[in-house]
């Protein structure tokens, strides 16, 4: 369906791994067009990793890949999501290249690209090619929006967290390859809907609980910090406390779609007099297998201690929770250079 090379999975303060993939349908070559999902990190960090491996995209220059670059995605304006994005507008080579994200994200976008904190170059006038950076509300639809030939995007909403302005939304992308009808499921930043004065992830989950596993069995979803974190710290992120409750809710989710459709597909039969019975627990036990989850935006300390990273202990802790669980789940560290197939 989709190859994806994580150019940066990190959620700071390391500004050479922030948020950003590159990623195409499967069946496609690189050149014939990439997808850049985030753009925290861009091509200082690209050049790296092509350095160390040409054979990721099959060339040994970053600018030459960047030149593949259709469209961005970008879930919201945040500098860790599209610092690169924002570097490498005067540079970029190729067709002019859309910039898809949720109104707001664009506007907020325009207060950077504003001739103050970094030269004007992007627009909303498509017919005019004299900027490389064209804006592309994503989202007024409740619908798919193709974004290059055979991919197509659902945005949601998500909370992440709130300021004196008010609420602030980041999003989550469902990702659909249109000829095999498979997709996966991308998320930005996300403050737990348990703590959220406007939780919305609940709405993601139910529209990805049908899908799972037939048609969606990978989902990126950020984790910034480790369990110790307080919730009036988070500052609209999860931790591996808030993580797994949510990915308690999408199984509960799911066993209700299940359970739903064995209702409507059993035999009718007389109806026999209520009773009052308490509810039933729900058992959860291997309703996500099937299903990949890479986690992603661990917030490191830069402490010094190497062998120790916030990543590190952020998966063990995730890992702890899940297991008794039994949930069928399976945890990915999303790694800085890695090659995903999804």
């Amino acid at each position: 369906m989709f190859d994806l090379v994580v150019v940066g999975e990190g959620g700071g303060p390391d500004e050479t791994n922030l948020s950003g993939y590159l990623l195409k349908p499967s069946d496609k070559d690189w050149k014939d067009g990439i997808i850049a999902l985030e753009a925290g990190s861009g091509l200082g960090a690209l050049q790296k990793l092509i350095n160390n491996d040409s054979r990721l995209f099959n060339s040994t220059s970053a600018l030459e890949v960047y030149s593949y670059v259709h469209c961005f995605l970008v879930t919201h304006a945040h500098l860790d999501h599209v610092n690169g994005l924002v570097l490498s507008a005067g540079t970029l080579s190729g067709p002019r290249k859309r910039v898809y994200a949720s109104r707001q994200t664009l506007q907020d976008l325009e207060s950077v690209f504003a001739d103050r904190i970094w030269p004007n170059l992007a627009s909303w006038d498509k017919d005019d090619g004299d900027y490389k950076l064209l804006y592309t509300v994503i989202g007024t639809r409740d619908l798919y929006e193709q974004i290059i030939p055979g991919v197509s995007v659902r945005y949601f909403p998500v909370s992440h967290g709130h300021n004196e302005r008010g609420d602030y939304d980041s999003a989550a992308f469902f990702i659909r390859h249109n000829p095999t009808g498979h997709e996966f499921l991308f998320f930005g930043d996300v403050e737990p809907d348990l703590v959220s004065r406007s939780p919305k992830t609940i709405n993601v989950w139910r529209a990805a609980a049908p899908k799972i596993p037939a048609t969606l069995q990978t989902i990126f979803i950020e984790c910034s910090w480790p369990s110790s974190r307080s919730d009036d710290t988070l500052y609209g992120h999860l931790s591996p406390v808030h993580l797994v409750h949510e990915l308690e809710t999408l199984a509960s989710e799911i066993v209700k779609v299940r359970n739903s459709t064995r209702t409507s597909s059993s035999l009718v039969r007389p109806k026999r007099k209520k009773q009052r019975l308490d509810p039933a627990p729900v058992d959860l036990r291997g309703s996500l297998t099937g299903l990949r989850v890479f986690v992603t935006h661990c917030k490191d300390t830069l402490n010094g201690a190497p062998d120790r990273p916030n990543q590190t202990l952020i998966m063990e802790e995730i890992k702890a929770l899940l297991e008794p669980k039994e949930l069928g789940v399976e945890i990915i560290a999303a790694r800085q250079g890695m090659r995903v197939q999804i």
